[in-house]
């Protein structure tokens, strides 16, 4: 290609897509820098010639760019990684660079991805990608971390992608160079769960092969130096687990472990209520913690326990204590999340809990299986009960809106809105955990309101486990 009589950067391919994939040949066409003193007296002092002729980057490749292959570029900076990538993307019209996508400035991460779909198409996709958060949802692009935001894009190109029904495959240059290898790890296994599943190729390009375990290519391309070209296929394993499990151990733990996890629960401001049992996931022997579960005693009363077990536990608070507990709370680290050690912890610590059964209401449940993946039984989910929805039509009447940066204020200062915000707060308490006015009474403003965010609307899961299984 020329521009101005001058040769510009360009790749270009030859071959055509036949049963055993394309055939890529990537060349560049170097554009000499504008000449000056200083490029004419190296080119006179090295004998380098301003203006290259044209060279083969690569020698010509084949690859099968099937639906749900991953393509693994390996290469040091320079060996013509970008360069290939480019070229992919130069035959296919609608093909997607994770990197490049963007997000909306003022927009909420749940509002970017999949925004023609209902609320739990796009939640789903953002926990497959590894953001099961919903605080995380709420955030803007910018104010995600690098992890996050890798994880925010993928989401986004991946509902674009799937949407647009194209064959193109999707790229991503330079995976992960940039952040911490853990995160990397759990990254890669992610995206090789989702891109498994994808309805075009996926291919990724990057300097390390410490993700080669977690990402389980199809297909790797090795970049090897002066053009050459390497192309073996990869390794899959039918019962693959993230590479980090195989140092993590179990341990007891107490409820004061829970305050390093507290702030990454999008319930942070509950209480636990009477913790039983606390389990921590950690790195290695005295490594860092990267989960964490608390199990607890059962609330008096919930419907769909005495459904389950035909009403044997209903009013019978001495059986209820001696055969039942309670999974209050599950934490995994940002870190490491999506990568199945949610439902591992769970699965590894129900039988330690020395109880007949266990339960868990979950508010994820519609949008995460972590649950069921870990042996227990979904028995239901719950309506929002009338006596809340009563309270919120009140305040809604009163033009009062719970969303709003202001209602910690209101609830706050108008005695009449904190009444009903506290009767909804108390009722919650007093059949789950217990002690529900003196609870209410020393919350403050601020944890009052959140606390009433959460229980509004809540719909959740609600899961049984038996020791031996259920009937």
């Amino acid at each position: 290609m020329r521009s101005g009589g001058s040769y510009v950067d360009t790749v270009g391919a030859t071959g055509s897509a036949t049963g055993s994939g394309m055939e890529f040949t990537c060349v560049r066409l170097s554009r000499p820098a504008r000449p000056s003193r200083r490029t004419a007296e190296i080119g006179s002092s090295f004998g380098v010639p301003l203006a290259a002729a044209p060279a083969t980057v690569l020698e010509p490749v084949r690859l099968a760019l099937g639906p749900g292959r991953i393509v693994l570029i390996l290469g040091p900076s320079g060996s013509g990684k970008s360069t290939l990538l480019d070229q992919i993307a130069h035959r296919f019209a609608a093909t997607c660079m994770v990197q490049r996508v963007g997000f909306p400035p003022d927009a909420a991460i749940v509002d970017a991805v999949a925004p023609w779909a209902p609320l739990g198409t796009a939640a789903a996709i953002l926990t497959r990608c590894g953001l099961g958060e919903p605080h995380l949802w709420l955030r803007r692009f910018y104010e995600l971390s690098e992890g996050e935001r890798f994880r925010a894009r993928l989401a986004r190109a991946l509902a674009r992608h799937d949407r647009a029904g194209t064959a193109a495959p999707l790229l991503c240059d330079e995976f992960c160079t940039t952040l911490h290898r853990r995160v990397a790890r759990a990254i890669a296994f992610n995206l090789h769960r989702v891109a498994s599943v994808f309805p075009a190729a996926t291919v990724v390009a990057c300097s390390n092969d410490d993700i080669l375990s977690d990402l389980q290519p199809h297909l790797i391309v090795r970049l090897v130096g002066r053009g050459r070209v390497q192309v073996v296929p990869g390794e899959q394993s039918a019962g693959r687990v993230f590479s980090l499990r195989r140092r993590l151990r179990i341990e007891p733990g107490t409820k004061r472990d829970y305050a390093g996890f507290a702030a990454m629960h999008y319930r942070a401001a509950d209480e636990l209520g009477f913790v039983d049992k606390v389990f921590l996931l950690r790195e290695g022997r005295g490594g860092e913690p990267l989960g964490i579960v608390v199990y607890a005693h059962s609330p008096l009363e919930l419907a769909l326990r005495n459904q389950a077990t035909d009403r044997r536990f209903s009013r019978n608070p001495k059986l209820l204590n001696r055969r039942f507990r309670i999974l209050r709370r599950l934490i995994i680290h940002p870190d490491v999340r999506g990568c199945g050690l949610g439902h591992y912890l769970v699965r590894r610590t129900l039988p330690q809990v020395g109880t007949e059964y266990v339960e868990c209401l979950a508010a994820m449940g519609e949008f995460n299986p972590v649950f069921e993946r870990a042996g227990m039984r979904r028995i239901g989910q719950y309506e929002v009960p009338a006596r809340r929805r009563a309270a919120l039509e009140k305040l809604q009447a009163m033009n009062v809106d719970i969303n709003s940066a202001g209602f910690p204020a209101l609830v706050s200062r108008r005695r009449r809105i904190r009444e009903i915000v506290a009767r909804v707060v108390y009722d919650w308490y007093a059949g789950t955990t217990g002690g529900g006015r003196t609870r209410v009474a020393r919350q403050s403003p601020r944890t009052l309101a959140q606390t009433f965010r959460g229980l509004i609307a809540t719909r959740p899961v609600y899961y049984l486990w038996r020791k031996g299984g259920l009937g």
